[in-house]
């Protein structure tokens, strides 16, 4: 009979930081205590990071033993492979030995060898060993893989196949086991990635090809797209199979994470499904699909560029221009056209000042004024331009960040031949995509002596979201680098609450 590996604190935690509210844990411990699920896979054993991690990112000796007074279930935890080395092991899991059943090792093909010397350490130290081993898609590619499989012989207790791209087929899930069969005696695991929505049907098929554990999370929470839901498998295998099933216990649980779902929202979408069709890596999708900047084409042009070998899929010419002793820069904010006549007029009295548009939103107000203007094409900008000015007669310069940008390189065709990159951002190391950051470079590049800004009003301290807040870190600190490099300083002609800029009135200098 099939058995069930639960890994939603695990694989959940890529978007909480592997920090879970301790009651909903408890809620989950306890319904997980009446379904019919084998393990629980409860997070990370990690050496200390640079980067944040939570609660069930380390598993601290104190949560595992209140998960293992609270838990009826056998309890995994997850090391991973590259992290790791056989010094790391006694400090790591000496300590666990009474609470945790299973450690597995997510484990990179590449790594294979030094992977099966940890993992028979760990069967000395006494734990079940499970070998989650990643990129399945992908393990044709590795030519001598499959024959080292047989070497995990006598040491692992579970060989979990894992479809890290979530773009593995039915029939490749089938010719997949049938030559795993051969290689090894332990048993076999499928976890599944859901970024072509192949999470059940694939999972069907490895338990019609009889393997032993199927992994699941619940409301399908997990890396990127997700994985497949525990909730579904449950009512399949309910039906199918006739596993008894509490529906009240396992609705309950659901309602519980429902939150989490309405605040991070993982589940598929198209560069997700990009990615997964195409076995490419979606570490960096998390944060382009969230960032404020990046849409969806921008998306998939940096994946078609990645899987394409590409560092960018254009080049233009460095930008070169004459010398302007002021510049103003228009922000997104709203006093860009609340104080739109007065910032006419001072564009009138000063006829010698360009104008940086870093973002298009207000471009069309601006599309009669006599003087030159540069814009900024970072992100969705492109597609503010088009919206703004494609039916007009373009006088402008576009500005695209240095060679080679993160997300490749999006053009609107009747800006074309106007289009210039920058060399080289020089005043900062950091925010290198910001239109901000594009802005102020190009600033310098027309050796301007006089910086003004308009449109960069701020965010009052009590409605910040997470975005507003991201946005308002990223301008305060290329405005303290702009500072500090440059000696310049940054002069907004209309209200604003950013404090690393001086502010005066537009009407003072008419």
């Amino acid at each position: 009979m099939i058995k069930l590996l639960d890994c939603t604190l695990r694989d959940g935690g890529y978007y909480t930081n592997w920090d879970f509210d301790k009651d909903l844990v408890n809620t989950y411990i306890e319904a997980t205590n009446i379904l019919p699920i084998e393990y629980l896979e409860i997070g990370y054993r990690n050496n200390p990071s640079k980067e944040y991690l939570g609660k069930y990112g380390y598993c601290p000796i104190f949560e595992l033993e209140d998960l293992r007074k609270k838990s009826k279930k056998k309890l995994a935890i997850m090391l991973n492979e590259k992290n790791v080395n056989q010094i790391d092991l006694k400090k790591l899991l000496s300590p666990i030995k009474e609470f945790i059943n299973m450690i597995r090792l997510a484990v990179d093909p590449e790594n294979f060898d030094r992977a099966v010397q940890l993992a028979e350490s760990i069967k000395k130290m006494g734990f079940e060993v499970g070998f989650n081993t990643m990129y399945m898609s992908r393990w044709k590619e590795y030519d001598d893989f499959i024959p080292k499989l047989r070497n995990i012989n006598g040491i692992a207790d579970l060989f979990c196949m894992v479809d890290s791209y979530g773009g593995i087929t039915p029939y490749e899930v089938r010719e997949t086991i049938s030559i795993i069969k051969n290689e090894i005696n332990c048993s076999i695991g499928f976890h599944g990635h859901n970024n072509l929505e192949l999470g059940l049907i694939n999972s069907l098929t490895a338990i019609d090809c009889d393997i032993d554990y199927i992994d699941a999370t619940i409301l399908g929470m997990g890396r990127g797209a997700g994985n497949l839901k525990m909730e579904l498998i449950l009512t399949y295998l309910n039906k199918s199979k006739g596993i008894e099933v509490d529906f009240n216990v396992l609705g309950e649980v659901i309602s519980n994470f429902k939150e989490l779902h309405k605040k991070y929202e993982w589940g598929t979408n198209l560069p997700y499904m990009l990615s997964g069709i195409n076995s490419l890596p979606q570490k960096n999708i998390m944060d382009w699909v969230n960032n404020r900047v990046y849409s969806f084409n921008s998306i998939v042009r940096a994946l078609d560029n990645k899987r394409e070998k590409k560092l960018d899929n254009a080049k233009y010419p460095l930008l070169k221009t004459n010398i302007f002793k002021k510049v103003l820069i228009i922000g997104g904010g709203k006093n860009s056209l609340a104080h739109l006549a007065g910032i006419n007029a001072f564009i009138e009295k000063n006829h010698s000042i360009a104008i940086i548009h870093a973002t298009s939103r207000y471009a069309f107000h601006y599309k009669n004024i006599n003087v030159p203007q540069f814009y900024c094409l970072v992100g969705t900008e492109g597609k503010r331009l088009s919206k703004n000015l494609s039916a007009y007669p373009f006088n402008g310069t576009c500005i695209l960040p240095p060679y080679p940008r993160i997300m490749g390189t999006d053009v609107p065709e009747f800006v074309q031949s106007n289009t210039f990159e920058l060399k080289k951002i020089c005043f900062t190391d950091n925010y290198l995509d910001s239109c901000t950051a594009i802005a102020l470079q190009t600033a310098l590049e027309l050796k301007a002596e006089e910086v003004y800004m308009i449109g960069y009003d701020g965010y009052p301290d009590n409605v910040l979201s997470e975005k507003e807040m991201a946005l308002t870190n990223e301008n305060r600190n290329l405005f303290t680098d702009f500072y500090q490099t440059t000696g310049k300083k940054i002069m907004s002609l209309t209200p604003s609450l950013y404090k690393e800029i001086e502010v005066r009135s537009v009407y003072q200098y008419i």
